[in-house]
């Protein structure tokens, strides 16, 4: 019996050591060699900017375009989004995939508030592209997981939804701190910067324009108005060199995609996305093709000595020259008579050399110079601002908004060829017109520099009723544009309380509910 207890005792032995042997370097070996288990501020920017732009670019082909009569998808199915009709399905994609980046800002940020990796440039990079994105989300779904938003981490999972005013006094708050940070911020690599390769002048001037933009969206609300109104003023007016802003389509925050194969990270994201025959698919739409003939406009010219198009590198990849009314009447069927062209195509019509815009490396915006200028056409116009007139503004404008796609086009509003496009467009700015005239005029050539801008055009329709869309038969929803997507659908049972309180604050969860900002 003695015997039998031995042994068992030593094979219990035996098993201890053995046990403890094998522990000895458990961590080392269950480390991966390859994948990092840390990582710096610079490590996060690059992926979440090109991944956010990304999702920006695809539901603006198939939900901004359609909405805002660039394209007609041609389709008679029910919920079309073309006549106004779209399915919750769409609610999704934009949600899940910008907060995701926004936890990886939120992370960005901390990183670069630690000591081990603190630097307030990517601090405050971080800040300018949170409320980006922050500001696409409320645009888009109204109130929004806002001040908890990002801290599943902590063991918040329900966040609550802020309510879109508190949300924009937020970024104002985010951006003001942005602004300081990088008045004296330290270098950043330009390996990591995707957008301005390193140079935090220009992420100034991107966070102070986005800054702009946000003011002037929230500018019809009488609570607000006083105050934004004091605020663009002072960074146009009396503070700017304070508040410096875009200056030139040098300062446009972009990504230039450098891959037109697919194997590039800064590959054109529509070459990877979008299949060659879906990219063609849509019709252009009446409404945006018939300007820009009878504009003669650069953007989409194929002449070769028209003094403007060097081998038609940068313009607008258009196969033919008319397009459909978008809301035609169900069951009519209109002919395809033009379409963007994809990289697979090539169209006779087409000077050799062109790119299609699956293909161009102009694609990826964030926000552009012309835009600015036309956020200060209309401050000006309405006496908020002095140091420009609205016309010059309004100029500059239409001249950098070509110039960004066709490089021989000037960029200077006072330049004769600009002049002349205006005078011949019939687009010159009248002095003696009503103010609503010049907001037509404003948001007419604003629509086309937002041309593949996120959901931009949509923002700014709903804001102002400009630029001026026609109305066809085949419209659902009683012809009137969709003020908001609806809410995921797995939202209501995931946060069902912080869900019902937003409804309950904000309107039912339809897509006819006015956000903050669109209510009187």
């Amino acid at each position: 019996m003695k015997q039998r207890i031995y042994k068992v005792m030593g094979v219990m032995m035996l098993s201890i050591a053995t046990l403890s042997s094998c522990d000895k370097g458990f961590e080392e070996i269950n480390t991966d060699p390859i994948n990092i288990r840390e990582t710096t501020p610079d490590k996060l920017m690059s992926n979440a900017i090109v991944t956010s732009l990304t999702a920006g670019m695809m539901r603006n082909r198939n939900f901004n375009n359609e909405l805002m009569q660039v394209t007609v998808a041609q389709s008679e199915a029910d919920g079309t989004v073309f006549r106004y009709d779209y399915r919750r399905t769409y609610a999704d994609y934009l949600w899940n995939n910008w907060y995701v980046q926004i936890n990886n800002l939120k992370d960005m940020e901390a990183l670069a508030k630690e000591t081990a990796t603190a630097n307030k440039s990517y601090e405050a990079i971080a800040l300018i592209l949170q409320s980006w994105l922050f500001a696409n989300l409320t645009d888009t779904y109204g109130d929004v997981p806002y001040s908890q938003a990002a801290q599943g981490k902590s063991g918040l999972l329900e966040p609550k939804f802020d309510a879109q005013k508190d949300i924009y006094q937020g970024m104002f708050t985010t951006l003001e701190k942005a602004n300081t940070l990088l008045t004296a911020g330290p270098a950043i690599s330009a390996a990591s910067d995707p957008v301005f390769k390193g140079d935090i002048t220009k992420w100034r001037k991107f966070g102070n324009s986005l800054y702009l933009r946000l003011l002037l969206r929230t500018s019809g609300k009488a609570d607000l108005a006083a105050t934004n109104i004091a605020k663009i003023k002072q960074i146009v007016d009396t503070s700017p060199a304070t508040y410096p802003i875009m200056a030139s389509n040098a300062d446009a925050a972009t990504v230039r995609w450098t891959g037109e194969t697919g194997t590039s990270a800064l590959t054109n994201p529509y070459v990877n996305g979008v299949r060659a025959q879906d990219f063609r698919s849509p019709a252009i739409a009446s409404f945006f093709i018939d300007h820009l003939i009878a504009w003669q406009d650069p953007r989409i010219s194929t002449a070769t000595a028209d003094g403007y198009v060097v081998q038609g590198v940068n313009r607008w990849g258009i196969a033919g020259s008319a397009g459909i009314p978008s809301g035609y009447t169900p069951g009519s069927s209109p002919t395809k008579q033009a379409y963007f062209y994809s990289n697979e195509v090539s169209v006779s019509s087409v000077v050799v050399g062109a790119k299609s815009l699956q293909q161009s490396p102009l694609t990826g915006i964030l926000m552009n110079y012309a835009e600015v200028q036309f956020i200060l056409s209309e401050a000006a116009l309405k006496g908020w601002i002095t140091s420009i007139a609205p016309d010059v503004a309004y100029n500059r404008g239409v001249a950098s908004s070509i110039n960004y796609w066709v490089p021989s086009f000037p960029a200077s509003g006072t330049d004769p060829k600009v002049v002349t496009y205006l005078s011949n467009a019939d687009m010159d700015w009248d002095p003696t017109a009503t103010v609503d005239t010049k907001m037509e005029l404003i948001h007419l050539q604003k629509y086309y520099a937002l041309f593949l801008v996120d959901m931009q055009q949509w923002f700014e329709y709903r804001r102002t009723g400009h630029p001026i869309l026609p109305k066809g038969p085949g419209l659902r929803n009683g012809g009137v544009m969709p003020a908001r997507i609806q809410y995921p659908v797995y939202v209501q049972s995931a946060n069902p309380s912080s869900y019902q309180a937003a409804v309950a604050r904000q309107g039912a969860d339809e897509l006819n509910t006015n956000v903050w900002w669109q209510k009187p």
